[in-house]
């Protein structure tokens, strides 16, 4: 059963090159690439099926045991994020499959994609830090393909703010590694965190958690996020969806490993740390959300507001905390995505992006401006949708650990949210139609499917919230409690031997 961890990136890597010997044949192409998500996310929940069971899985490559060898650690927060992932990917599969230019389908799109995907599974898999990098890097490269895909001049500009920034956060992530293996002498993310915990609050190791927080910040879009929202305005629709819902993500699912396992000490100064970006990263996403006329623009502020509210969560670092934590992930993979797409129908059917230039879009397309309203409610968190149980949660874990300030700024971030989005339904749906009878476009039902499909995971994810408790509090005590995952990965027996050391 443990060898199933090593599917979710061995199987869409093999696909995607695969994809690239069938450039011409793109029906075979969607068909394949449908398929292998669907699979991974089938994979996900067997494994998470079994976690529940027998705890915490492993791989280990070539048969070296950890530290010494590569492995795959399979726990209840990675594989529901690897789940999540997957679904999502298939529903912007599908979307892309409905309005995407065969031109552009040509374009090698569906290899890059499973690559991208595959370098998200990796990340969320691995339980080596150096192939966290090596998967960080997969990820990107496809990233760089499926931005600058039609090649508009705009995509080529933005395109390069994005390979330059991430250029400078990887090297910056090599770099860290390396004083990180000279001070520690391992790369075993549970092995690091043993070596970490020996030398207590040492200077030289809080330097470089503090860089590893800057790496993963850049990544997340957390405080340094300059290069997000034009990056994100760019692609295909899409391809806007997939990044908005996964990219960050990755970047976040870092931080959190990294401040919850790898860095356990000195938490009164990277915590601290964490939760300035956050609070920081919040109000500046507010801003641009309040100020924006752009749908897109509008969109992706809103992405900054998610990641800066779950740091927010890490930063306070309660049980509860990390509980509301792992929820909004879910979450937001899920309203983002939705969120993307529903921006992007809307300039299709008004060729336009700036708001009040859209005007009674619900009279000639009412279902579609339900579906708005959905990701617009599950955004702000209003009960029952997905987003509501983790704000509640992390909430919570303010009120426990006495971080009142981010509770304001993660609730007043709730409103800014809704009346952002509220701006757009309002403008864009309600008032004077500006489509008249001859130039409606048709909208096909079945590009309706993906964003039905994404309100249906919303919804289901805040009503089915009582379903995934076992496994959201099985992740959750995993983070809160390091020894749940180090046992398991290093068998015992190193555990203790290094202790009694």
């Amino acid at each position: 059963m443990s060898n199933m961890i090593v599917l979710p990136l061995i199987v869409p890597v093999i696909t995607a090159i695969l994809l690239v010997f069938l450039k011409e044949h793109v029906f075979l192409q969607r068909i394949i690439s449908l398929l292998t998500l669907s699979f991974i996310a089938v994979i996900s929940i067997v494994l998470l099926l079994e976690i529940q069971t027998q705890g915490v899985m492993r791989i280990d490559f070539s048969g070296w045991a950890p530290p010494f060898g590569i492995s795959f650690v399979a726990d209840s927060f990675a594989t529901l994020l690897v789940l999540v992932a997957n679904l999502v990917a298939v529903i912007c599969l599908l979307y892309a499959i409905f309005t995407m230019e065969l031109a552009y389908e040509k374009m090698y799109f569906y290899p890059f994609t499973l690559l991208m995907v595959a370098g998200v599974n990796g990340s969320f898999l691995t339980g080596d830090i150096f192939n966290l990098f090596v998967c960080f890097e997969v990820m990107l490269l496809a990233s760089y393909g499926l931005i600058s895909l039609g090649g508009e001049k705009i995509q080529l500009r933005e395109a390069l703010k994005y390979v330059l920034i991430n250029i400078v956060a990887s090297w910056i992530f090599l770099v860290a590694l390396a004083f990180l293996y000279g001070t520690i002498g391992t790369l075993n993310m549970a092995h690091i965190s043993l070596r970490v915990m020996e030398a207590g609050a040492n200077p030289l190791i809080t330097t470089v958690a503090l860089i590893f927080l800057i790496v993963f910040s850049l990544k997340a879009g957390l405080l340094l996020f300059f290069w997000l929202p034009g990056s994100y305005s760019v692609p295909p629709t899409a391809v806007a969806a997939l990044f908005a819902a996964l990219l960050t993500k990755v970047g976040i699912y870092a931080l959190v490993r990294s401040f919850t396992l790898l860095f356990p000490n000195n938490t009164e100064v990277t915590h601290t740390v964490l939760g300035i970006m956050a609070g920081l990263t919040i109000m500046a996403g507010c801003i641009g959300a309040l100020s924006g006329r752009d749908v897109r623009t509008i969109a992706s502020y809103n992405v900054l507001i998610g990641v800066g509210f779950i740091v927010a969560g890490l930063a306070i670092g309660t049980e509860s905390a990390l509980q509301g934590v792992i929820y909004y992930l879910m979450h937001d993979m899920v309203a983002k995505a939705m969120l993307f797409l529903a921006v992007g129908m809307m300039i299709y059917l008004t060729g336009e992006t700036v708001i009040d230039k859209m005007s009674g879009l619900i009279r000639n397309y009412p279902f579609f401006g339900w579906l708005f309203f959905i990701a617009m409610c599950s955004l702000a968190g209003i009960p029952p949708l997905s987003g509501f149980l983790g704000k509640v949660l992390i909430g919570q874990g303010a009120i426990e650990g006495g971080n009142f300030v981010l509770l304001g700024l993660g609730f007043l971030s709730s409103l800014v949210v809704l009346y952002s989005l509220l701006r757009i339904f309002l403008s864009s749906f309600f008032g004077e139609t500006i489509i008249s009878l001859e130039d409606e476009k048709p909208l096909p039902k079945r590009v309706m499917l993906p964003l039905t499909l994404l309100a249906v995971c919303t919804i289901g994810l805040g009503v089915g919230a009582e379903k995934l408790a076992p496994f959201v509090t099985d992740a959750a005590e995993t983070l809160y409690t390091p020894s749940m995952y180090i046992d398991p990965v290093l068998d015992g027996e190193l555990w203790q031997g290094e202790v009694n050391k």
